[in-house]
């Protein structure tokens, strides 16, 4: 685990080629560049010269993140979106057409999974969902797939899938594998190593780190990076603006730093409300072996409230652990999953998926294990009094 540390902070604590040697590299923020010559212009146009013409397709900014984020994952390219929908929509969109078929470990991210129940279906695209546990019936969904969509850890449960062995059973059936890797990010997992063919992340989460940007990117072989450029990128309009790249790349800075300290505080607090009376299971992968290739923990992890623990006294008694979506930045936030089974919107993974109302994801953050362990403790007592 700390050689994959030692070798993020050596990637991501300095820069050799800003201009004029910044220590902190520029924000380009300009819609247009122009050419120099006519010359130049043609070159550009005909692909025989690379540069910027448009910051919906290249900017000096947006590509500086787009090489950290390639050297992390030990990828040839990547590609910055500007939410991480768009970047899981643009990996799907760019690989499967009109008549295929799509395996989906189950869990999945509720957002993933909704596309895949309205435009993806639309598309007249079936799409298959599989225990990511259950090899055997991960092999049988993959006969005859277009594309094999995976999360590891899963959402939610957090399922600690092995992805080395589940993309080699892609590759053996000819499917193109892509995997959310937002959970481990780039420090605790490098998917791509293991056999998977495209990584997305949705970098509002760990990557920017502190809670004031959306963004997502994608990063894999050449060629597939290219097709997702030239194909979805330029026409669908995801694109990230400059300011935001620049939010990220400085996140990035203490990525290494800021995952060990969520690792750290998140799995202190799973082993001891293991211990609770009020609390019925802890999912969490790091309470258990890991499987090969993922190298760490991060701060996400749920728990299942015992019938006896109110959740409205609950999440009402909390005081540094704020209600709230997302996760990945400072800030420890809970959800509890009766809200997600009170959603109106169609199709919903909370329902589809099983998920208890008495369920709470939690992100932890970084205000400290002693003092959140006392708010949750707290929160826990006067919630099962109620």
């Amino acid at each position: 685990m700390t050689s994959c540390v030692e070798r993020a902070q050596l990637i991501l604590a300095h820069d050799e080629h800003n201009p004029q040697d910044a220590v902190v590299p520029p924000i380009v923020q300009t819609s247009l560049f122009t050419f120099s010559s006519y010359e130049e212009m043609v070159a550009t146009y005909r692909g025989d010269l690379e540069r910027p013409v448009y910051s919906r397709g290249l900017n000096p900014t947006v590509r500086a993140l787009e090489e950290k984020i390639a050297s992390l994952e030990m990828a040839d390219d990547a590609i910055a979106f500007a939410s991480g929908m768009a970047a899981i929509s643009a990996s799907i969109l760019s690989n499967v057409a009109p008549g295929d078929r799509i395996v989906v470990v189950r869990n999945v991210y509720p957002d993933a999974f909704r596309l895949f129940g309205t435009y993806i279906k639309r598309m007249q695209i079936e799409v298959t969902y599989v225990d990511g546990t259950d090899h055997a019936a991960v092999e049988a969904a993959l006969v005859g797939a277009r594309l094999f969509y995976i999360e590891s850890p899963t959402s939610w449960v957090m399922e600690a899938l092995d992805v080395g062995a589940l993309a080699a059973m892609a590759k053996k059936q000819g499917v193109f594998s892509v995997i959310d890797n937002s959970w481990a990010t780039p420090i605790f997992q490098n998917p791509l190593e293991l056999g998977v063919d495209l990584v997305v992340h949705s970098a509002s989460k760990y990557i920017g780190g502190h809670s004031d940007v959306v963004a997502g990117v994608v990063a894999g072989s050449k060629e597939t990076i290219a097709r997702i450029r030239g194909e979805i990128y330029p026409y669908l309009g995801g694109r990230i603006a400059p300011m935001d790249a620049w939010l990220l790349l400085r996140g990035l800075r203490t990525l290494p730093q800021r995952v060990m300290a969520h690792q750290e505080s998140a799995l202190e607090l799973a082993r001891r409300l293991c211990e609770r009376d009020e609390v019925v299971k802890v999912y969490h992968p790091g309470l258990a072996p890991l499987p090969y290739g993922l190298k760490g923990t991060t701060g996400l992890f749920s728990i299942l409230l015992a019938d006896h623990v109110d959740m409205r006294s609950f999440c009402n008694a909390l005081e540094l652990f704020k209600l709230g979506v997302s996760w990945g930045g400072h800030e420890s936030l809970i959800v509890p999953g009766d809200v997600g089974l009170q959603q109106k919107s169609e199709p919903n993974s909370a329902r589809a998926f099983g998920q208890s109302p008495q369920s709470v994801r939690l992100h932890v953050g970084l205000e400290g294990t002693e003092a959140l362990w006392r708010d949750l403790s707290e929160a826990l007592g006067t919630a099962s009094k109620s």
